[in-house]
């Protein structure tokens, strides 16, 4: 198994081309604390959607959407208000 050297994050340009990149209609449209996902396949992309050219992080898509579905049930809900 080839480990990720997290000290030399890959940008999130180099993941996926820029208009590969979205955000879910629910997020501030005002520039807030948003993310933006970027499907590859058996990779999902994550970055902040105020940091385009950042670090981007690549997560295998049955464990974004096992984390997707955790969020969604509520179960890691700590009733955190902005």
């Amino acid at each position: 198994m080839e480990m990720t050297d997290h000290t030399k994050p890959v940008p999130s340009t180099e993941f996926a081309p820029e208009g590969s990149w979205f955000k879910s209609s629910y997020s501030d449209q005002g520039g807030g604390n948003c993310l933006e996902v970027a499907d590859r396949g058996a990779e999902v992309g994550v970055r902040d959607s105020k940091n385009k050219k950042g670090p981007a992080l690549s997560l295998p898509r049955v464990t974004f959407m096992a984390f997707i579905g955790t969020v969604k049930s509520g179960e890691v809900d700590l009733g955190v208000i902005d």
